[in-house]
Order: C-alpha cells, then sequence, then structure tokens
C-alpha cells in the first residue's frame, strides 16, 4: 500500500491535466452543436477484426469501439454526435495500451474523413491553447509545431519513400504492418503532426473507396510525437457491400483462430440508411500523454492492467 500511495500521489498532477483535457473536449463538441451520447459497453456483436481481440462477457462482448451503434444513430437522423467511451481489447499491453482505455469518437452527416481530420486538428489545437497558450507542444525533448492545416502525406508516397514499395497496387497485410511500424513511422517528420491519407481499400473494412480509384479507401490517421493518435473515415453507406466485407472477415477469422463472429443485423440494416457521412476515432489516453509529456499509460492512468 505505501508504493501505491507514493504512485498515486506522483501522478495527481497528471490526473488533473487529464480532467482538464476532457472538460476542454466536451466544452469544443458544445459549442460546435454537437449532441453528447452513450451507448452500451456489453453487446452481443462487435465488428469483425482480425487484427482485435475481444473481450468475452457471459457470452457477450465488451465493446472494441462505439462506432456500430453510434452509427446506427446517425440512421436515425441524429446529425452530429460524439462521446468519450471506456472500450476494451484483449492481449493488447504496452506503454501506449491497456485492454481498458478511452476513445473519443465523433460523427457528422453531411462530411467526409476529410472533415473528420480537420475537427480533429481544430480540437487538438484547442486544447494545447487552452491548457499550455501556445501552438508549440512540447514531448519528450521534441518541440512540435501544431500550426494548422497539419501536413498530409499519402500511404502511397510515404511507403514509397520509406519502404520502397507501393501498398496500394499490391497490399500485404503482414509487411503492411511491419513496414509501417519499423520504416514509415519513424520517418515522418517529428517537428510536425502527420496525417497519413489514403488508405489500401483491404486496410479499411468500414470506410467507402475513392469513387476514381477503388484501391484505395478515404481513411486517414493522425500521428504526432511517434503516437498514433486518430483514426478517420468516410463511412461506407453501401449495406450489401458492407455485409460482404464482414462476411469475408469473419471467414477469415474463423479460418485463422477458430473463433465464430456473429455480425451484427441491426447495424447492417442501419448502414442502408446512412447519410453521407464521416466518423472518428481518437486515443483520449494518448491526448492526455502528449499534454502531460508522459511516456508511459502508466503515467496518465490511476489504474491500469498493472495495478488494478
Amino acid at each position: 500500500m505505501p508504493a501505491e500511495r507514493e504512485r498515486l500521489a506522483q501522478i495527481k498532477k497528471n490526473l488533473e491535466r487529464r480532467a482538464e483535457v476532457y472538460g476542454v473536449v466536451r466544452e469544443f463538441f458544445r459549442k460546435q452543436g454537437f449532441l453528447e451520447i452513450e451507448t452500451p459497453l456489453r453487446v452481443l456483436s462487435i465488428a469483425p477484426e482480425r487484427y482485435i481481440s475481444p473481450i468475452k462477457s457471459e457470452g457477450w462482448y465488451l465493446i472494441t469501439s462505439p462506432e456500430l451503434h453510434m452509427k446506427r444513430l446517425l440512421a436515425a437522423g441524429y446529425k452530429q454526435i460524439f462521446q468519450i467511451s471506456r472500450c476494451f481489447r484483449g492481449g493488447e499491453r504496452g506503454r501506449l495500451h491497456n485492454p481498458e482505455f478511452s476513445l473519443l469518437e465523433w460523427y457528422r452527416a453531411g462530411a467526409d474523413y476529410q472533415d473528420s481530420i480537420s475537427d480533429a486538428e481544430q480540437l487538438v489545437v484547442a486544447v494545447i491553447q487552452k491548457l499550455h497558450r501556445s501552438k508549440i507542444l512540447h514531448y519528450q525533448g521534441q518541440n512540435i509545431d501544431m500550426q494548422l492545416p497539419w501536413p498530409r502525406l499519402s500511404v502511397k508516397d510515404a511507403f514509397l519513400q520509406s519502404a520502397g514499395w507501393d501498398p496500394v497496387a499490391a497490399y500485404d497485410a503482414e509487411r503492411f504492418d511491419y513496414d509501417m511500424a519499423a520504416l514509415v513511422l519513424p520517418a515522418l517528420d517529428p517537428a510536425h503532426p502527420t496525417v497519413l491519407t489514403d488508405y489500401p481499400a483491404a486496410a479499411a473494412s468500414l470506410a467507402r473507396l475513392k469513387t476514381d480509384n477503388p484501391l484505395v479507401a478515404e481513411r486517414a490517421e493522425i500521428f504526432i510525437g511517434g503516437i498514433e493518435l486518430a483514426n478517420a473515415y468516410s463511412e461506407l453507406t453501401d449495406a450489401a457491400e458492407q455485409r460482404r466485407r464482414f462476411e469475408k472477415e469473419a471467414a477469415q477469422i474463423e479460418r485463422e483462430y477458430g473463433t465464430g463472429m456473429q455480425i451484427s443485423e441491426p447495424f447492417l440494416e442501419a448502414v442502408g440508411y446512412l447519410p453521407e457521412c464521416s466518423g472518428i476515432a481518437l486515443g483520449m489516453d494518448r491526448l492526455v500523454m502528449l499534454l502531460c509529456d508522459a511516456v508511459d499509460i502508466n503515467e496518465i492512468c490511476a489504474f491500469t492492467e498493472n495495478n488494478i
């Protein structure tokens, strides 16, 4: 107990900063006319994704993301919604990962992935200016210039420059993930955020494809200080195509892991009523880490898997 008391005392300032960040985030969305909502944490089915391990709860699942239920609200006519949700993913533990974590997601009707990235830029800068009164973020000895707009770089160009191949023309999932971590991300400019855009279609199962190039999905990710912060999509609104993608992914999961996945029929029904829309997920723990100059998620969470 003395060791725990000391640890919790040491991170008190970071927990106070965390509360401030949450307050600024909520204020930002309320001023933009977004409705804060809540969706279930325990569900019958989730989106099948090979590289995400769900955690079971009495035959149900703890959510890996609130995405499916939030899109059902969009399909019912909601225009701008956001929430900060607790999410759960098995086997994820490291300096940036904990099996239970906080995810900020927001969705807008009549928008695309570029709009969501613009929202994220404005949100992050608003938080930094409110708490640091500057557009320069100091993180792990690096001064990061947060002036807008942030540099954009297509995934194709990033891989050609740093890994020597084009994942859009010839996608290889394992090679893509390895080279992204080992070659592409370390080569990004540390003095600025970077937005990687236009991912290979096979790497975006819930995103709309580009009309002029179906090999590319309208997906983008934000990286700051070597940390993947947010992931944005122009949302797929074709229910038949969404079913095909889910069934393909579920079959792959069953072949590789022997695990059957139930596909959410209420979600697939809702997809057919979705307007043109965009959504984005932003890691709140990681945003707080950046604002606290923290290198490990244990520094900004009162309790993680290590000390529950």
